[in-house]
């Protein structure tokens, strides 16, 4: 049989597409399931874009965690009016999808436990992140904590909505690798 791509090229098509589709479902979720929250400076916008970031980094890993977030929401504050925004979350929600595929990549264990615990950390980067990128744009230490609890709420209800889903993400990808390896 003459195959048009070798192993090679179609390991990096599979990659590029699926961290094309991660940043696309992480935009849309983000831009399109949204809600303000009324509280005081900056408010906090509750969205699920953290979802698909948290499913492309525990089941795919921390590069393609790492892309979906960066670019998947830093895309997000350029469309939607917040650019000023856009440099910070490319690095804030990258490490965040980074660190939890990293910590679910590297960390043996129950994968429930391991995989809130990534959840856990990547919380941790986003309330310290972003605290720091609204004291630089606001120039006000106190302001910031305003939007503490719109960014727990979120990556809460990420996880809670990840986290028992992920193993059957995980038994899926690894169906479609083992379907590959018949052809």
């Amino acid at each position: 049989m003459n195959q048009t791509f070798t192993k090679t090229q179609s390991t990096k098509t599979r990659t590029l597409v699926i961290n094309a589709l991660f940043i696309a479902l992480t935009l849309a979720a983000t831009m399109f399931i949204n809600l303000r929250l009324p509280l005081m400076g900056n408010g906090g916008l509750i969205h699920l874009g953290n979802v698909p970031l948290f499913i492309a980094a525990l089941v795919y890993g921390r590069k393609t965690g790492a892309i979906a977030g960066a670019f998947g929401m830093g895309l997000f504050d350029v469309l939607s009016g917040w650019a000023l925004w856009a440099p910070f979350t490319f690095v804030i929600v990258g490490a965040m999808g980074f660190t939890a595929g990293l910590i679910s990549e590297k960390v043996p264990g129950n994968r429930v436990v391991v995989n809130t615990l990534a959840v856990a950390v990547a919380l941790l980067i986003k309330i310290v992140g972003y605290y720091f990128t609204e004291v630089i744009l606001y120039g006000n230490w106190i302001q910031p904590f305003g939007s503490i609890p719109g960014n727990v709420m979120q990556v809460v209800i990420a996880g809670i909505i990840v986290i028992p889903l992920v193993g059957r993400f995980t038994r899926i990808a690894g169906r479609f690798d083992k379907r590959k390896h018949l052809n």
